[in-house]
């Protein structure tokens, strides 16, 4: 068994922590606008937005590493004009998972504000508030256990990612070396004993992460029935 480095979790938690900030900021105005929007066009931004739950990893990864690379005019723009590289870096790694984990942050919102009672809203309106007042100060405050779901769980999704961060990011030490893939490098060598460790880990810290946002949502709930 080789030596245990905690180097990839840190290295987890900080992608996701960023991909979470990111997601939550980019994802609130979606979210609203497709639980309000009555477009023909919802269901086609609907589909998209859900696209990398059915989507293979490989895929995923695949494109994004096409429209990352600096054969792409995106990459080309990035290298050229801000000297930010997108492929096998940090960087890359960030955006590849606000592609990957967008549902897991725009869902839970959505059916938050769907669930919002439609007389509050109104009310909102008539008193002169816009939407924009409405959304912050009327809608965002009576959704919490969504907004909790939402930010838990799309941090847990983005610390158990895989495919796409190896195809993006591939597997350097420090920068994009983060713990599943070194769980997977562990198992090619057949070091069963550390891939244990960091597996157990893992699945710990899930278990405790979903945990939580069952008894908050449950203790919400309770709170809430008894007004």
């Amino acid at each position: 068994m080789t030596e245990l480095e905690f180097g990839p979790f840190l290295l987890s938690f900080k992608l996701a922590a960023i991909t979470t900030v990111l997601l939550f900021i980019l994802s609130i105005p979606l979210a609203w606008w497709l639980s309000q929007s009555k477009s023909k066009t919802k269901p086609f931004f609907e589909a998209v937005t859900a696209l990398p739950i059915v989507l293979p990893p490989s895929v995923l990864g695949f494109y994004v590493l096409i429209v990352l690379s600096h054969n792409s005019p995106i990459g080309a723009f990035f290298e050229d004009v801000f000297g930010i590289k997108l492929v096998f870096t940090f960087s890359g790694l960030v955006v590849a998972s606000c592609f990957y984990s967008l549902p897991f942050m725009v869902q839970p919102l959505q059916s938050g504000f769907e669930s919002l009672n439609k007389n509050m809203l109104e009310a909102s309106y008539i008193s002169g508030k816009s939407r924009f007042q409405t959304l912050l100060f009327v809608a965002l405050p009576n959704i919490k256990p969504a907004i909790l779901t939402a930010i838990i769980v799309t941090f847990a999704h983005t610390v158990g990612e895989f495919g796409v961060v190896l195809m993006v990011g591939g597997s350097i030490p420090n920068e994009t070396k983060v713990a599943a893939v070194a769980i997977y490098e562990m198992v090619e060598i057949m070091d069963y004993g550390s891939a244990h460790i960091y597996s157990a880990i893992m699945l710990v810290l899930s278990f405790i992460v979903l945990l939580g946002v069952y008894i908050f949502n449950q203790k919400y709930k309770t709170r809430f029935s008894k007004i």
